[in-house]
């Protein structure tokens, strides 16, 4: 690890003003930027802690919806009585998600900021684009299991690595962030950048913007949610595929459907073509099975992960199939 200034601040304005200044980063829990550092990864000049500042509650919204603060724990989110009852989806992703020891650190903040564990990404003697722009993907001809098969480029096939993140694609979460020039709103799926050729571009955050919060809509029918995760082992485990779905169904018909994919793509997938082919259709397991084709007809797969295919197919099915079961 380099020598790094860590600079505690206790008001937006002053945490911005500091992230300004050239190799800052910001630190709540610090679950992904301290491993970072340690690797030699990430060098900040300076640590700018944010935990004083004035993001760490959870409120409902007079139109139902969800304001999370951007220092929410995970585990408090997860086990928060509301999201437990009205978004069963989210708090199964969180859950899912790293250890309880990380989870009681880890902060909602820094999870939507957390980089890719795209191996090649973390070890400094191959080349990566992520950590290196210019140097070359090592993962196109290398091992590559684990990395994505949706959203891929000639320049980084690296999974985005969040199990809370493919939940709230599904829910149309909303991030509030606050910068130089006043607050902005970001869409949750423009928040997150493909590779394309510039991969360490993650992010559509200007410089020096702060998270504040994320806001959920209100959803009359998002207690009929699942979130299913496929992984190697029962804990501590990055998603092989994962599926985030709500359904809203009446009379056996499915009037809306809100579909996002983990473990298969460079960011939160949200399956846009599986939602058209779901919503309208019959509530059973031939739609859930076209719908999963649909979902995965634009993968392209590499060496040693084309078997990611057809087991996000499934694992989209049996989501589908979970939700659908929700009285």
């Amino acid at each position: 690890m380099e020598p790094f200034k860590l600079i505690r601040v206790h008001d937006n304005q002053a945490a911005i003003r500091t992230a300004l200044m050239a190799g800052s980063r910001f630190i709540a829990g610090g679950t992904n930027l301290i491993d970072l550092m340690k690797l030699h990864i990430e060098t900040p000049k300076q640590v700018v802690d944010i935990n004083k500042l004035p993001f760490s509650g959870i409120e409902e919204l007079p139109d139902g919806g969800l304001r999370i603060g951007a220092l929410v724990k995970n585990s408090d989110l997860a086990y928060h009585p509301v999201v437990i009852k009205k978004y069963p989806v989210l708090s199964e992703a969180l859950l899912s998600g790293a250890s309880p020891q990380l989870r009681n650190m880890a902060s909602v903040g820094g999870n939507l900021m957390q980089r890719t564990r795209c191996p090649y990404f973390y070890n400094t003697d191959f080349a990566c684009n992520k950590r290196n722009p210019g140097s070359g993907c090592a993962a196109l001809t290398g091992y590559n299991r684990m990395n994505a098969v949706l959203g891929t480029s000639d320049h980084c096939i690296a999974t985005h690595p969040s199990d809370m993140c493919v939940a709230l694609a599904a829910l149309d979460a909303t991030i509030h962030v606050q910068g130089t020039k006043g607050s902005r709103l970001i869409p949750f799926g423009e928040f997150h950048r493909l590779p394309g050729q510039t991969p360490h571009v993650e992010h559509s955050l200007l410089p020096g913007e702060l998270i504040t919060h994320v806001d959920i809509p209100g959803m009359s029918y998002s207690y009929r949610s699942h979130y299913l995760k496929v992984r190697d082992r029962a804990s501590y485990e990055f998603a092989l595929t994962s599926a985030a779905v709500l359904l809203d169904i009446r009379g056996g018909r499915i009037q809306k459907a809100d579909i996002a994919l983990g473990g298969v793509g460079t960011k939160p997938w949200r399956a846009v073509p599986a939602e058209k082919v779901l919503n309208g259709a019959s509530a059973d397991l031939q739609t859930y099975r076209a719908a999963a084709e649909a979902a995965l007809s634009q993968a392209k797969s590499y060496k040693d992960n084309a078997y990611k295919i057809e087991l996000a197919k499934r694992t989209l099915v049996r989501a589908l199939t979970t939700a659908a079961a929700i009285s």
